[in-house]
């Protein structure tokens, strides 16, 4: 940990600060001018023969310290590039990991009683915080560029934050085509599903892609369809013509919140939808979208899982942790029925060279007529592994799933034209 003149210097100004009671935000010139006074005190005693050395260079230790008090300090950098993707803060160290999949440390050093103070500013104007009475916190930060997640001590043995950047904007399925995220039959095929009051989950690990193909598939959804989206922490950006965008409150002192998910979910089944998206199903919201089948209007979710038939698996565990009495094989008879299409992905590191891929590796249909206990599903699309091509497996969607796709479709026009990539629409 840095324990040197600097930290020395940079505590003494924040304690002058709030001495002051300055706001960072809007005081910038006042605490500027107060470092300046501090550098140049700290100077005179050096050169004094106080027992400390001067600074080399007391612009550059002043600038460095400003930054720290009214900016993001020596996290500017890596915060204002847009070719990084996540930033990670464990203590006194920061890493973080650029577009190419590198994990890289951060040059400039820190201290954690730093890295926490911009944290704190980074919060700042989110109403959310950072406490011992709320250790743990999430929020979309920087303009809505980020989310932040933090957690601290006693639930941490030290601050520990991931800030993950929204690095790709205005994405949609020709854009995953070209980075080969999927291939262009399967887009296809998905934008047609997006015309239709469809039911589908995207699944996959942390950072798989999942809310930016559900982003890109949204934004194939017809703009006179009312679309209500629902996250505990937003992070789906996209124009919505008819609908609106929903998130849940930051907790209360007591840990609880005025408004969780499920209380989200259960209100925009009131307002008419056509589609309801969950941006990250995790627990007893998962339990209402069993009304959303009763309601008639379609749903599209995300969901942590390890392969397209384990999604399935999740979304009833989830919806378990309700505690509504209801068994699993009833959940699982609902969303066996419900449910049209899960679109799994995954992420890798290539070898031997720098670089992420991610990757749609299958979509399965669900064929519920057919089922004789558990989920039937058969695989639509299939990549047999990440550097191979995701093909059309020659199946076709259930007669029902088929005649509802095919209303979207020009007259004479069939699903299969469209898996075969005999007819393309315009993505």
């Amino acid at each position: 940990m840095s324990t040197g003149p600097y930290e020395t210097l940079r505590r003494r100004a924040a304690e002058r600060i709030g001495e002051l009671d300055l706001d960072p935000l809007e005081d910038g010139e006042t605490i500027r001018a107060e470092v300046d006074q501090l550098v140049s005190a700290y100077q005179r005693r050096a050169f004094g023969g106080r027992g400390v050395r001067p600074f080399r260079d007391p612009v550059e230790i002043g600038a460095r310290l400003i930054d720290s008090l009214v900016g993001y300090g020596p996290l500017t950098p890596v915060i204002d590039r847009n070719d990084i993707e996540e930033v990670f803060i464990e203590g006194e160290r920061v890493t973080f990991i650029d577009s190419s999949g590198r994990l890289q440390a951060l040059d400039t050093p820190t201290s954690e009683e730093e890295n926490r103070q911009i944290v704190t500013r980074i919060l700042a104007g989110t109403n959310r915080r950072l406490d011992v009475s709320n250790p743990i916190e999430q929020a979309r930060v920087l303009g809505g560029r980020a989310r932040l997640t933090a957690v601290i001590p006693p639930v941490a043995d030290r601050l520990s934050v991931t800030l993950r950047k929204y690095t790709v904007k205005n994405y949609d399925l020709s854009f995953l085509v070209e980075g080969g995220v999927l291939s262009r039959s399967a887009a296809a095929f998905l934008w047609v599903a997006a015309r239709d009051n469809t039911t589908i989950l995207f699944s996959g690990p942390p950072g798989a892609g999942k809310t930016t193909l559900l982003s890109a598939y949204l934004r194939s959804v017809p703009a006179d369809r009312c679309v209500r989206v629902c996250e505990e922490v937003r992070e789906l950006d996209m124009p919505l013509l008819h609908g609106s965008f929903y998130e849940a409150s930051p907790p209360n002192l007591d840990g609880s919140r005025r408004y969780t998910l499920r209380d989200l979910v259960k209100v925009v089944l009131a307002q008419r939808p056509d589609l309801i998206c969950v941006g990250e199903v995790r627990g007893s919201e998962a339990f209402e979208l069993t009304r959303a089948v009763n309601a008639g209007c379609g749903f599209a979710c995300t969901i942590h899982a390890d392969s397209a038939s384990a999604a399935l698996v999740a979304l009833v565990n989830a919806a378990l942790m309700a505690g509504e009495n209801v068994t699993e094989a009833i959940l699982t008879r609902v969303f066996g029925t419900a449910i049209d299409f899960v679109v799994h992905l995954q992420r890798d590191q290539l070898n031997g060279q720098a670089g992420i891929r991610r990757r749609v590796m299958e979509i399965l249909v669900l064929d519920s007529p057919h089922r004789s206990g558990g989920f039937a599903t058969e695989s639509l699309f299939r990549r047999n592994d990440a550097g191979g091509t995701l093909e059309w497996t020659g199946v076709l969607p259930p007669t029902g799933i088929r005649q509802r796709l095919e209303r979207s479709l020009p007259e004479g026009v069939g699903i299969e034209a469209v898996l075969s990539e005999s007819w393309e629409p315009p993505l």
